[in-house]
């Protein structure tokens, strides 16, 4: 595939959301937006801030740890974040299949949260500071997954630095849904008049 297919895909789709939004009302899309960028803001002012996501997010997370028990222990304590980074992307293609395409940024804005959260959890691998959850009984041992993972690939030094480029990540596809959001309420109330 060339950079002129490439090309070519993307203005379609553009083409065909801009053809989506006609006839819709971005009444109701703009709050959501603003809630999306003020979560946004809420992260970069604070690494360990969890918006109304953050116990979805949770439960998705543990629920990882809990299906892929059987694939053995890396695989089980990676799948925590395999988890909870899967729930919003596939979300993001059911919407995408239907087509609901102001869904799929809103979905983009919550991936965005859980690389937030995953983010904090890499950088705290050595320092091991965070308060964590298990599902295991009360009292028993409770290991930090990302020390695990990492400890267990010779990474654990480059915790921080990870963590640095996942919250980069998380920055750009944040703020890369919240412009596609608005630009289809852009489109939406122009189509509107």
């Amino acid at each position: 595939m060339t950079l002129t297919d490439v090309q070519r895909l993307a203005g379609a789709l553009r083409d065909e959301v801009a053809d989506w939004c006609e006839g819709r009302s971005w009444l109701w899309r703009a709050p959501l937006l603003l809630y999306l960028a003020y979560v946004g803001v809420r992260h970069l002012g604070n690494p360990e801030y969890t918006s109304l996501f953050g116990g979805i997010n949770l439960g998705i997370h543990e629920a990882g740890h809990v299906v892929l028990s059987f694939a053995g222990q890396w695989v089980m304590i990676l799948g925590g974040t395999l988890f909870q980074l899967a729930a919003p992307l596939v979300a993001a293609f059911l919407f995408l299949r239907q087509p609901d395409y102001f869904a799929v940024p809103v979905c983009g804005a919550w991936f965005s949260t859980n690389l937030y959260n995953v983010a904090t959890y890499m950088a705290d691998a050595r320092a091991l500071e965070l308060p964590l959850v298990t599902l295991g009984p009360e009292g028993g041992d409770v290991e930090h997954d990302w020390n695990y993972l990492l400890n267990s690939v010779g990474l654990l030094n480059y915790d921080t630095t990870l963590a640095g480029l996942v919250r980069l990540l998380a920055f750009l596809v944040m703020w890369g849904s919240i412009a596609a959001g608005v630009w289809m309420c852009w489109r939406m109330a122009r189509g509107n008049r």
